[in-house]
């Protein structure tokens, strides 16, 4: 279904689904329908339904047992592996808030997310136990080891298992998502029951077509809210079964899609160049993909089409954040996509356009900033009142992302208001940069940062990675994109590197590239 930005939620009619009051409500019914199908996968290690719905019922005993109330905070600080979901299900089912977090967080950034979110008890992974452990002693969080399928009965002595959700209402925090924090400390976006169980449900259905026969590539971190929603929470909606990879690798991931028979990947830009490079690709059976999905940050044209060639299957982009659970838009697959847009708005969900003073912007009428309402927008930022007025200062959830939308509703991101580069007055987009980088057949990552600049406030920089072996020099790159580019858009200066900074979902980080010291 095709929605029209200026249409409202009173005029669309979005599927009426009575929202579960309570997230594991779902695992609680597909383990009744589906007890004996397979639920979570990592290598030789497989959960049935029935036996992942068994392990989270006596986790959630567990937790009651150490004090665990419903409302109570439970952090979860694991990799990929069949405990997230276990434990994950187990904090939801006794009615516990989870609070997801990077395990590569350091102890002082640790005590943050404990000491703001309040939580009384952290699930964490054996080798991020020491960082983990120092802050809990400063905050008081209670610090329990997690092996592959949970924590042993001596780490979290067992309590009476909890088979059904703890009474919890539909508009009740079920997940505190720390965003990125590019401007300041991270905040806790509070995603209710009803925000995760709808966006989930709309993903599977609306955008993958996912039914039990599914077998979903689960390379996203579970900690991040597009592998907690559109894989873990969608595959428990229809009973899928999701193959876990503890970290990215593009040949583990490769190997994974031919043993297990994958017919949905989910990933980010960066995971699907990376497959694309890597040399098993020739020789890997890819035949079971179906579909493909991307999200996080912007696709290259070029990306899309090489990925769809090699892979035959249809990649889908679209688009989300922490606060909008997270999807918000996609390109559907009963349309034709539009390579470089992040699609339509989906059910439940409307999004517009407005400028600076707050007035919208028409579809062909230029560059807005996003704005997001529908029943996927967060409760607020936790224990933030000031901060979540200002962010949704009218129901409407300001998105910092700066975009155009066509008369058909498809909407094209240009770049987020924080990035814009000013050069000499006029607005310099990193993305439409970039894309013009990615088009070279020689470079593989790009990004495009303000360098400051005496003359013109602002120059245009940019950092490649070259591909291994190329004869390419920055000089050429300099001059392919000054041939490509408006004459105040090209990069005057451009440096190369063996990587580029990344975050935990492998999403180039801009804010973390930085232009050598000239001289």
């Amino acid at each position: 279904m095709s929605l029209h930005p200026r249409h409202h939620l009173h005029d669309i009619p979005f599927p009426q689904e009575a929202p579960l009051s309570h997230l594991a409500g779902n695992l609680v019914a597909t383990a009744a329908a589906h007890p004996d199908r397979t639920a979570i996968k990592l290598d030789d290690l497989s959960l049935t339904w029935s036996q992942l719905h068994e392990r989270a019922a006596r986790a959630a005993g567990a937790l009651r047992a150490a004090g665990v109330e419903p409302g109570d905070r439970v952090a979860l600080i694991l990799p990929n592996v069949p405990a997230y979901p276990v434990l994950y299900f187990g904090a939801l089912l006794a009615g516990a808030i989870v609070v997801p977090m990077n395990p590569l967080l350091k102890a002082n950034e640790v005590e943050y997310y404990f000491t703001d979110s309040g939580a009384k008890v952290a699930l964490v992974w054996e080798e991020f136990v020491p960082e983990a452990a120092k802050a809990g002693e400063r905050t008081g969080t209670r610090v329990v080891t997690s092996g592959v399928l949970g924590p042993s009965d001596e780490d979290l002595p067992p309590g009476t298992a909890i088979t059904e959700p703890t009474p919890r209402e539909a508009d009740d925090t079920a997940v505190i998502l720390y965003t990125s924090g590019t401007t300041g400390r991270p905040k806790g976006a509070e995603l209710t029951h009803r925000n995760l169980d709808l966006n989930s449900l709309r993903s599977a259905e609306t955008i993958m077509g996912m039914t039990t026969e599914d077998v979903i590539m689960g390379c996203l971190p579970l900690f991040h809210v597009f592998g907690l929603t559109c894989g873990l929470n969608a595959a428990t909606q229809v009973g899928a079964t999701l193959t876990l990879i503890p970290r990215f690798d593009p040949a583990k991931a490769l190997e994974v899609i031919e043993r297990d028979t994958v017919t949905i990947f989910e990933g980010v830009p960066t995971m699907y160049a990376a497959m694309l490079h890597n040399p098993a690709v020739e020789t890997t059976d890819k035949s079971s993909l179906r579909v493909c999905i991307s999200g996080g940050s912007a696709l290259p044209g070029d990306t899309l089409r090489a990925f769809e060639a090699t892979f035959g299957c249809r990649l889908l982009e679209g688009y989300g954040l922490s606060e909008t659970s997270p999807v918000a838009s996609f390109n559907l697959p009963d349309r034709a996509s539009k390579p470089g847009t992040i699609g339509v708005t989906i059910p439940g969900c409307e999004m517009k356009l407005i400028d600076v003073a707050g007035n919208d912007v028409p579809a062909g009428g230029g560059i807005g900033e996003i704005a997001i309402r529908g029943d996927n927008i967060m409760k607020g930022y936790w224990g933030k009142p000031e901060e979540t007025a200002t962010a949704i200062p009218d129901g409407w959830f300001r998105s910092g992302d700066l975009a155009t939308v066509d008369e058909e509703g498809f909407y094209t991101i240009v770049d987020r208001k924080k990035d814009m580069i000013i050069r000499g007055g006029m607005n310099v987009y990193p993305r439409e940069v970039e894309e013009v980088l990615y088009a070279h057949p020689d470079i593989l990552e790009a990004a495009v940062v303000g360098v400051p600049d005496e003359m013109m406030g602002e120059e245009v920089g940019a950092a490649v990675v070259l591909r291994t072996g190329t004869e390419t020099t920055l000089a050429d790159v300099q001059a392919y994109v000054k041939e490509n580019l408006a004459a105040y858009k090209y990069p005057r200066r451009i440096w190369q590197l063996g990587e580029l900074p990344k975050g935990p979902t492998g999403k180039i980080l801009r804010r973390e590239v930085h232009a050598p010291q000239e001289g």
